[in-house]
């Protein structure tokens, strides 16, 4: 059985996913859970240091494919296989994409230190990452900002917009085969990318 503190965040993660951070109550949480609103706070001091602490949660577990990409040799492979993993925990893990879009669509006062936190260590440890892509970035070194923000925008998008697109995709969004293509087209993308400026002419 989980501690009531594990459920609290489970159900939190649900409703701030869901309604966001401003339309959600601790009363909702309370409910979600099955106890009554005060024993929250034997838990989290307020709403705020929940929302902290789901926040928290989900950004460890997004890091994880960073970290693992940077514990071994960077390269354009290892770079290909950390997006198809990025793109796999999305889709098994879509809160965090719709936490972002309420917070983003809503004012959020949160919003700002979300995406830092979410965005900083991507540029933090961009020199590792660029480093194998050495060609692309002295090309467009004041692109790279924009290269990561579009990637994210395409793997978050598709999670958000996934009840629209099931009827013009004829599947749902989060099966295996849709998963697998969408992985598959990123992967195209990136790859016409690399080979244009890394193998292909010189572009004067």
């Amino acid at each position: 059985m989980k501690p009531t503190a594990e459920k609290i965040l489970d159900a939190a993660e649900g409703l701030f996913a869901e309604k966001g951070y401003l339309a959600t109550s601790l009363g909702d949480v309370a409910d979600a859970v099955g106890i009554r609103p005060p024993s929250l706070y034997n838990h989290f001091k307020n709403k705020e240091a929940l929302y902290n602490a789901v926040l928290e949660r989900l950004l460890l577990l997004f890091n994880e494919p960073l970290q693992i990409l940077l514990d071994q040799e960077v390269d354009q492979q290892s770079v290909l296989d950390w997006q198809r993993n990025l793109v796999r925990l999305h889709s098994k893990n879509p809160n965090l994409s719709k936490l972002l879009q309420h917070a983003a669509l809503s004012g959020d006062p949160h919003i700002k230190d979300m995406l830092g936190r979410l965005f900083e260590p991507l540029f933090y440890y961009g020199n590792t990452v660029t480093n194998a892509l050495s060609p692309v970035v002295e090309k467009h070194a004041e692109l790279l900002p924009w290269i990561i923000m579009a990637f994210n925008n395409i793997v978050m998008s598709y999670v958000t917009m996934a009840p629209l697109y099931k009827e013009v995709l004829g599947m749902d969004p989060f099966c295996d085969e849709a998963i697998e293509r969408q992985i598959q087209s990123i992967g195209l993308l990136t790859e016409a990318y690399l080979e244009k400026y890394i193998t292909g002419p010189e572009v004067t």
